[in-house]
């Protein structure tokens, strides 16, 4: 009898053992009613979700919630492969594409705070060739563009918060521009680097005056290349070395190791009320041309501040916590708490992400500051942002509050991260 006992309890340590490496880089976890969530109402996202699965309008997606720096919510749904008939897995990887934005701002705020920089210094001053912008006129078209020059210099805070002018390769204006001189986005193999790029889009016209609208863009992956100019190192090797290693984020790279490609989720997008899985073929839209196979097939060389990052729900759960900790997170302190102040409070004044949104925009994060006509539940001054396949995270300081919800899904028209976030707020219970 002794004996047997004995074998159970190494089989079971064993198995503890053999779990411990996956949950041990995520938050420590509590009961919801120790922190003031009731866990009745927490179901109600488990049968929201699986209601989304059962009718064929997500493939699978993993769920978070955090609250005084304890997980109460982990929960996984659907299939990470259908077709392989693989169930989600807690700690799959997802790409988180526009999540790695607040990293990358994370990291730039990293190097000012060590003097690199101000925020107001001219870009032109560590990358010459965006000295003297020129701007495309509101007269131009397709076949007569009128470019005029910018009021005024592009500057390091124009970039973190999104009102330089640049865009992306899907605006009608410029999109076709930045393709046909081959710059690129972070969501598609390149064999060049980041540095060379930039300095070709540095070479665009600007589609707005630098400071005078909110206009989502390349700018991180133009914060990127400063970071390794700052630095004097690749930005994944300053993230490595500055981020993830710090905060015990193993699971989360630009390109994935050929050991955890497995765990990669699939893509699937909705066609005629069902999911179906993208293509893992190059996607042409117009001037936007991406892949889903970046993570691990093609060059490994572009390394994308603005969306180039792979996660788990785990790994940038802990990225989070120690935002909501003002810059810190088990006695490792990343940034001070001033800082991290200025990152979450509104950089771009009267404008507005959206209009009647109730949304601003810090450095590096979309801000609530106001119920506007559009907004949901959540908390004035919560602060957070999405990702290009279907991720989404925010942070409430005022509830002590953590939300992450991951897919990797395209073009869904269910309001699936709307209701999540609803789902989260209502389930506090104090």
């Amino acid at each position: 009898m002794i004996k047997l006992y004995r074998q159970i309890l190494i089989t079971s340590l064993s198995i503890v053992l053999l779990f411990l490496p996956v949950y041990s880089q995520g938050l420590p976890t509590a009961s919801p009613e120790d922190v003031g969530i009731s866990s009745e109402r927490l179901g109600r996202i488990t049968s929201k979700m699986q209601e989304y699965v059962d009718r064929n309008k997500l493939a699978g997606a993993v769920a978070m919630v955090a609250r005084q720096g304890k997980v109460v919510y982990l929960k996984s749904f659907g299939m990470m492969d259908i077709e392989a008939k693989k169930l989600m897995r807690k700690d799959a990887i997802f790409r988180i594409a526009s999540m790695t934005k607040p990293i990358t701002s994370v990291a730039v705020m990293m190097l000012y705070e060590e003097g690199h920089f101000l925020l107001s210094d001219p870009v032109s001053k560590y990358i010459p060739e965006f000295k003297n912008p020129k701007v495309l006129a509101p007269s131009s078209s397709e076949n007569s563009r009128t470019l005029v020059p910018a009021k005024r210099e592009i500057t390091i805070r124009h970039l973190l918060n999104h009102t330089s002018g640049i865009t992306y390769q899907w605006n009608e204006k410029l999109g076709k521009m930045y393709h046909d001189a081959g710059i690129t986005h972070g969501l598609l193999q390149d064999e060049s680097t980041i540095g060379e790029k930039i300095k070709l889009l540095a070479k665009m016209p600007l589609l707005n005056h630098p400071g005078e609208k909110w206009e989502y863009g390349l700018n991180v992956d133009v914060l990127g290349y400063l970071i390794e100019i700052w630095s004097g190192v690749t930005l994944d090797k300053f993230f490595q070395e500055r981020i993830f290693k710090p905060l015990s984020m193993k699971d989360t790279h630009f390109f994935l190791p050929e050991e955890k490609v497995s765990r990669l989720v699939t893509v699937y997008t909705p066609e005629e009320g069902k999911i179906k899985r993208w293509p893992d073929t190059l996607i042409v839209e117009d001037a936007m041309v991406y892949s889903t196979t970046y993570p691990y097939q093609g060059p490994r060389s572009y390394f994308s501040g603005g969306g180039g990052l792979c996660s788990t729900i785990s790994d940038y759960a802990r990225f989070c916590q120690m935002l909501l900790n003002r810059g810190k997170l088990n006695g490792v302190r990343m940034l001070s708490r001033k800082t991290v102040e200025l990152m979450t409070s509104n950089s771009i004044g009267d404008l507005y992400i959206q209009e009647q949104s109730g949304y601003k925009f810090g450095l590096g994060f979309g801000i609530r500051t106001e119920y506007g006509q559009k907004s949901e539940l959540r908390s004035l001054d919560s602060f957070g942002w999405g990702g290009f396949w279907y991720t989404h995270m925010w942070i409430d300081p005022k509830e002590e509050l953590i939300g992450i919800f991951m897919s990797q899904l395209k073009y869904s028209k269910e309001p699936i991260l709307n209701k999540f976030e609803i789902l989260v707020t209502q389930s506090i219970n104090d």
